[in-house]
């Protein structure tokens, strides 16, 4: 088996908010779109974001597993403090500033208007640790 793309499918109230975000801060653009469906990529990634529209008819039970709890979206980047820099001067929702896990993770997250949250990382290896690809 070859993974050739990854896509993050995610259910939300207001896509064109969703899309807006993503294309105006994180440089997505559309790949695709229907009623109540948009699919986004980057050129630099082959990684896409697919929204598609929560269907309010749609029971409590059978929606079971399209929440948000615990979920973020990963963006693996270079240079993470002029992103935050840029994102901070845009007004995108950033939460809280930028912080250093001991395993070697530098990170910030923001949340778009349906309340995704998106976590912007770079690796910086602990004093010590092998360089990771």
């Amino acid at each position: 088996m070859n993974v050739v793309t990854t896509k993050v499918s995610l259910t939300v109230d207001d896509v064109d908010a969703s899309s807006r975000f993503f294309t105006t801060h994180l440089g997505f653009h559309e790949v695709e779109s229907a009623q109540g469906y948009v699919c986004l990529r980057r050129d630099d990634t082959s990684a896409e974001i697919a929204l598609t529209e929560r269907d309010p008819e749609q029971s409590p039970r059978a929606r079971r597993g399209q929440g948000l709890a615990d979920l973020a979206v990963t963006l693996i980047v270079t240079d993470l403090t002029a992103a935050y820099e840029r994102l901070r001067r845009e007004g995108a929702a950033i939460d809280g500033g930028i912080r250093r896990e001991p395993w070697g993770e530098q990170l910030f997250q923001l949340t778009d208007p349906n309340g995704v949250v998106v976590q912007l990382t770079s690796w910086v290896p602990p004093a010590g640790a092998p360089e990771r690809s």
